[in-house]
């Protein structure tokens, strides 16, 4: 893959949108979840957004998931830094409302849990690499091939590949959570209910410029319902994964 470097990037990752059953008390089950404070919302959407000066990506609910079928192609990782910090993370998050899930991991140092709605995401065990993320250490995207994808995901994301192996490819930008691209075997097959979004920069030539390059790398256009005069465009990268190139920039 190649270093790109995020500061040369065209676009970055902003948010991860959240198709829910029920958007807004699943907004809030997850700003008490990870400690983070509202933002935007409106009748379509509702925003959880991370505290002052904490690194990190937006979360944004939108309502109009479907029926859930199998674990999600996309979930968070959240950090711990102890033993005891994970063990009361996920005390804390099972009072809340979560549950344990089980999506074949078998024995490992990570709790894998599942909010009210059923979305899949894992409390970590204490992983120096993870410093300085906030709250949320990774985005994670199942991918059939991780390398391939983590090269695609690189520019648009804002990131540089910072750790590869046959399982895992994984990227990193300028603070904020890792995005890492999992190795799975079962290839996309029905609408994501987590996506990824992605804004120009404010010193990249704009967002033509990052759908002709998401294009030429692979991308292509879907539809979703989206109809006509929205202010993003809807592609999926090469493994069919649906992400979002909003309208604007970003600093």
């Amino acid at each position: 893959m190649q270093d790109l470097g995020s500061d040369r990037a065209d676009s970055r990752l902003v948010n991860v949108v959240v198709d829910a059953v029920d958007p807004v008390p699943l907004a809030h089950w997850w700003r008490q979840a990870l400690e983070w404070r509202m933002g935007y919302a409106d009748r379509f959407e509702t925003d959880v957004v991370p505290p002052e000066g904490e690194p990190g990506v937006d979360l944004v609910f939108l309502p109009g998931a479907g029926p859930k079928t199998g674990p999600n192609r996309v979930h968070l990782d959240l950090d711990s830094s102890s033993p005891a910090d994970q063990r009361e993370t996920v005390a804390y998050l099972l009072d809340l409302g979560a549950r344990p899930a089980d999506v074949g991991q078998g024995d490992v140092p990570w709790v894998v849990l599942a909010d009210p709605e059923g979305n899949e995401f894992c409390v970590l065990d204490p992983r120096p690499e993870y410093e300085g993320t906030g709250r949320v250490a990774s985005v994670v995207c199942l991918a059939q091939d991780p390398q391939a994808l983590a090269g695609f995901w690189a520019p648009l994301a804002g990131m540089r590949p910072v750790r590869s192996s046959a399982r895992v490819a994984a990227l990193r930008g300028d603070g904020g959570p890792f995005l890492e691209f999992v190795a799975s075997p079962t290839p996309h097959r029905v609408k994501n209910r987590w996506h990824l979004d992605v804004r120009a920069t404010a010193t990249g030539p704009g967002r033509d410029r990052v759908l002709s390059r998401a294009l030429d790398a692979g991308a292509r256009p879907v539809d979703v319902g989206q109809g006509p005069g929205v202010g993003w465009t809807v592609l999926a990268d090469p493994e069919g994964n649906e992400f979002c190139v909003l309208a604007g920039v970003v600093g």
